[in-house]
């Protein structure tokens, strides 16, 4: 918030970007902390202006189209979203454009809109309470204490997999990975992980594109799918420098009453800190926090 008006994140900002359907590259900047930041470009201005007249019209109108983007897991073509809004095709790109710029929505290579960022970080505020997310908190705050890494909890929102939550451990390293950034499904571990584990999403992640991110992201869908295999047998996945140089990456699933995948827990640390050992150990501690959060979750897990 800033100022004395309440201010919408995500809405009213010029400066447009294009993410692709796995998410965009990322870039890395420096945050006030010291921490080096990936994050994409995004331009500010003031807050929507106004309470009557056009000006709620154009707030409603803005919230609709949100609704509507939100329900379709696969985007609409401006076609689409005029057709359901009643609105003449310019204003309705022009809208959409302006959704665009402000990471509230996305536009894929195919011209097919859907939720952004900035969309899902808002929604994030808002349900502060989400159940997995508010029973996690604490777990993943002992993860951290106790391993002194880095550890997120990451969610999937129709096709978007992305970071709700972060801890950063004693250790912190100097990466900062903006929640609600779509993650890429075939280089980050609970990219990766979400689609092992799901039919639909490894559809998707295996049709491409693959972008090499490092020299160790897996490109060839053949490899990949085979990952895909290992990782839906043993439970877990690994990004062994797949997405940043220098990073590994350990992902385990967390599943509610119903054994439905709802979340995953990552751990994030320097390849340095990493030996054959250390990365069992890891390995461990994440199942048993993931454990502790389904047990929350109303889940029967074995001690």
């Amino acid at each position: 918030m800033q100022g004395s008006r309440r201010r919408l994140p995500g809405f009213g900002f010029p400066n447009l970007h294009r993410e692709n359907r796995e998410g965009t590259a990322p870039r890395t900047g420096r945050s006030g902390t010291g921490r080096a930041r990936v994050d994409r470009a995004v331009g500010e201005d003031g807050p929507v202006t106004g309470a009557t007249g056009e000006s709620k019209d154009r707030l409603s109108r803005i919230f609709e189209v949100l609704e509507l983007l939100a329900g379709e897991s696969g985007g609409m073509t401006v076609t689409q979203v005029s057709k359901a809004m009643g609105m003449p095709l310019s204003s309705t790109h022009n809208l959409l454009q302006r959704l665009v710029g402000s990471d509230a929505a996305v536009v894929s290579e195919d011209l097919r809109y859907s939720i952004g960022g900035r969309a899902v970080r808002y929604g994030i505020r808002i349900m502060d309470a989400l159940q997995v997310r508010g029973l996690a908190r604490k777990h993943l705050q002992e993860l951290a204490r106790s391993l002194g890494e880095d550890v997120y909890l990451a969610e999937r929102f129709g096709n978007r997999v992305t970071y709700t939550d972060r801890v950063v451990g004693p250790r912190a390293m100097a990466l900062d990975i903006r929640l609600g950034q779509r993650l890429f499904l075939h280089a980050t571990s609970v990219g990766k992980l979400f689609a092992a584990l799901d039919p639909e999403l490894r559809a998707e992640a295996l049709a491409g594109p693959l972008p090499q991110l490092t020299p160790a992201t897996l490109v060839d869908p053949d490899a990949l799918a085979t990952e895909f295999d290992r990782i839906a047998a043993q439970g877990y996945a690994v990004s062994d420098q797949e997405s940043y140089a220098g990073i590994v990456g350990i992902a385990v699933p967390v599943r509610d009453a119903g054994d439905r995948v709802v979340a995953a827990i990552h751990l994030s640390a320097l390849e340095a800190h990493r030996s054959p050992d250390q990365q069992l150990a890891w390995l461990e501690h994440i199942r048993e926090t993931a454990a502790q959060v389904e047990r929350s979750l109303g889940r029967v897990v074995p001690d």
